[in-house]
């Protein structure tokens, strides 16, 4: 009896299983989103006052639709491949046709997901390299994605999820920590907060610099370490000015409106503000990441509603960051430290329904 040599064998068996990973990606061309549904409804205010703000799900990430293939990744592997789930998701965003890009500092990769084909992209290489640290993203009226990466630039993908262009210079300034990005669909401009410059810059879609507003300060108009920013329905822009412990809101052109926020430690104070977001009636949605919580305030800053506190149940965060509120008036928060987004449903005119 011939013996085989142990290493002609490992050969055998890794080009059997190259073979079957090959046959598994083939199989791996649709995809769905991982969501978990709580079992009993969730609103804030609690009932029987009317909701405000409903619970809806949870999102995890993605999983490839294979079938058997799916059981025959397991089988090889022996535990589920996590690399698509979230790792540390801390901005989302929601583009005109539903996809759904996520940043994940974890994986240093940014998660797209088109519904429409039912394609799963994880963004991490450029042509300029790869990401480093990916902490925001946002998309223009065309689908392109813009994804912050803080080490110092701007990365452009195309609506097929291919890098097509970078941002590094704004007008004659080096972008020091990019953070916060917001697009307006009237100026046709994508507007992106620098953290160590203090200032918030406007460039066209195609990369050309508009404008820059802010400086370092604690008067209005100034900023003391600014991160997130989001334009509202009515077309105005409020921004996280995080150590001045306020939300501070712009025209689009740059102008200052107005302010409100202080630190504090009780209902309606600002501890750690985080992301930023604002709904049709002109509530604005403040996520605390040392208060693992979401305030409601109005325009002028009037403290009107809490949902969440730490845990890990549903409805509740652990060190929260991004917000973003889609077109279809659904509130995502990234529960970073939970590894999921959770959604919320909008109720429409709220302010002006009877209680």
């Amino acid at each position: 009896m011939t013996r085989r040599n142990p290493r002609t064998q490992l050969r055998a068996w890794v080009g059997c299983l190259c073979c079957v990973l090959s046959l598994v990606s083939a199989c791996a061309s649709k995809w769905t989103v991982n969501t978990v549904h709580p079992e009993v409804a969730l609103q804030w205010p609690f009932q029987p006052s009317k909701a405000k703000v409903t619970y809806v799900k949870s999102l995890t990430g993605f999983t490839p639709n294979m079938g058997s293939a799916r059981l025959l990744q397991t089988i090889v592997f022996g535990t589920e491949d996590e690399r698509n789930s979230f790792l540390a998701p801390v901005a989302v965003a929601v583009g005109p046709d539903g996809r759904i890009a996520v940043a994940d500092m974890g994986r240093r990769s940014v998660h797209l997901y088109l519904p429409g084909s039912q394609r799963y992209l994880q963004l991490a290489a450029t042509e300029q390299g790869g990401l480093v640290s990916p902490v925001e993203v946002t998309f223009d009226g065309e689908s392109q994605l813009y994804v912050s990466d803080s080490s110092g630039r701007v990365v452009v993908f195309g609506a097929d999820g291919k890098s097509k262009a970078v941002l590094e210079h704004a007008g004659g300034e080096t972008l020091r920590r990019p953070t916060g990005l917001a697009y307006s669909p009237e100026k046709k401009l994508i507007y992106v907060v620098d953290t160590l410059a203090n200032r918030v810059h406007a460039f066209a879609t195609d990369g050309q610099f508009a404008f820059s507003f802010g400086e370092r300060g604690d008067a209005p108009g100034r900023f003391n370490f600014p991160t997130r920013i989001f334009r509202s329905p009515a077309g105005e822009l409020y921004v996280t000015d995080s150590l001045n412990f306020r939300i501070a809101i712009f025209t689009e052109e740059g102008k200052f409106v107005g302010s409100f926020g202080h630190h504090g430690d009780g209902s309606g104070d600002l501890a750690m503000p985080k992301g930023v977001a604002v709904d049709r009636d002109g509530i604005v949605y403040v996520v605390d990441g040392l208060f693992d919580n979401v305030q409601l305030f109005n325009r002028t800053g009037d403290f009107l509603l809490t949902v969440g506190q730490r845990g890990w149940n549903f409805g509740e965060f652990w060190l929260p960051s991004g917000a973003f509120i889609s077109a279809s008036d659904e509130l995502y928060v990234c529960d970073t430290y939970n590894r999921r987004i959770q959604v919320f449903q909008i109720a429409e005119a709220y302010a002006g329904n009877a209680s």
